[in-house]
């Protein structure tokens, strides 16, 4: 169930929180997630059983899941640039930096410093970026490639997400055969998952190998966003997602789920799987969401196989900076109900929490720590896993 614009619309949310407003507060910084609030967001309805066909199998790639290196220099940025309620352009971050220094920044200002090198030469606009941005060497960025086969035979490749720094992402990119993929027109579209900087702002990577990429987004990207599409060098189709479930292919759907989210973001495209014989398989590039609203919306939603939610990817979102709170255990023990068959997470989920998850009994599939990814609890960069297909 969406927020009723009605009543708040976005613009309106962040105006209210401006002002101090305390209950919308607690929403945008994600507590409802953990709380009873949360079910406010759920339907009481009965289940939709909407069928979006079948698919033969799915498989991740995680081209880089460290959306930065050092919790300590992001959570100091954002506090320093007035919290996490504030504009994330005016964080000056890169490649927005204009050199006015933190809390300092915008987004028209930071874009005219590259924007003339957008997408083709890369290596000079972070260069650039580097010296004018606050802390350049702790933007990474969250990306991964998604595989799926129809029972047909037919196969699709997809990204989620572009990630954060141009020159992180074009060495990951590189590594895992992206930048070939894309040139060679095999990837179909590129979804993003959200506005957030470390899933977005390394866009002008995925158009230096391919400019005409169909690109799919949530409905409530903010201007600048949008802007950064077009001086970014794209050419291709942009497809704006409602708040909603949207059937993409035999067997595939995202679904929008229309929240606000911290830094002055709202709205998280999600993707569903229904996997022949298995189950349903929800891939999420940060959930913020949260993973029991993830599961709920897919239970409440849609058909699948067997009735069951067999597995999930990508960033849980529980413990991110590693600031564990006695609630995120009564999380932890809530995800067992569902029963996955196979969970896969990332450092975004958190290291204390995927732990937790592997004490707890949960099938979590180790990593192996490569590329500067920190711990083989989770799914590190260059780590993949399948859901009815061996990896």
């Amino acid at each position: 169930m969406s927020v009723d614009k009605n009543n708040i619309s976005r613009r309106d949310f962040f105006k209210g929180m401006a002002m101090g407003a305390l209950g919308g507060g607690f929403l945008a910084m994600g507590v409802y997630s953990y709380s009873p609030w949360r079910k406010a967001f759920f339907s009481d309805t009965q289940r939709k059983m909407v069928d979006i066909g079948v698919c033969k199998s799915v498989k991740i790639t995680n081209i880089s899941e460290t959306s930065w290196f050092s919790n300590a220099d992001l959570m100091g940025d954002i506090k320093g640039a007035g919290g996490l309620l504030v504009d994330q352009y005016s964080y000056n971050w890169p490649p927005f930096g204009n050199g006015d220094g933190l809390g300092k920044g915008g987004y028209q200002k930071g874009i005219e410093k590259i924007k003339h090198l957008l997408p083709n030469n890369l290596e000079e606009a972070w260069a650039i970026t580097e010296k004018l941005s606050v802390h350049p060497e702790n933007a990474g960025g969250f990306a991964c490639l998604v595989e799926m086969e129809e029972l047909n035979g037919k196969k699709h490749k997809y990204l989620l997400d572009s990630g954060w720094s141009y020159k992180w992402m074009d060495e990951c990119f590189k590594r895992e055969g992206i930048d070939e993929m894309l040139k060679n027109r095999e990837i179909e579209a590129l979804f993003i998952s959200h506005e957030h900087f470390d899933h977005y702002w390394g866009i002008p990577v995925t158009f230096k190998y391919d400019p005409t990429i169909t690109i799919y987004i949530p409905d409530t990207f903010y201007d600048e966003g949008l802007q950064y599409l077009k001086d970014s060098g794209h050419k291709g189709e942009v497809i704006k997602v409602k708040a909603g479930l949207k059937p993409i292919a035999s067997g595939m759907a995202t679904f929008v789920f229309d929240i606000p989210i911290i830094c002055r973001v709202y709205g998280e495209q999600s993707m569903y799987f229904n996997v022949k014989d298995l189950g349903l398989v929800s891939v999420t590039g940060c959930c913020h969401q949260s993973i029991i609203q993830f599961a709920e919306t897919a239970y409440r939603e849609i058909q699948y196989e067997n009735d069951e939610l067999y597995g999930i990817y990508g960033g849980l979102h529980i413990s991110p900076f590693e600031d564990w709170d006695p609630k995120y255990d009564d999380l932890v023990i809530s995800l067992g109900q569902y029963d996955f068959k196979k969970i896969g997470c990332n450092h975004c989920t958190g290291i204390l929490c995927a732990k937790k998850f592997v004490e707890a009994g949960y099938p979590v599939v180790e990593g192996t720590a490569r590329f500067r990814s920190k711990d083989k609890v989770y799914l590190g960069n260059g780590d993949k896993i399948g859901f009815g297909i061996d990896v």
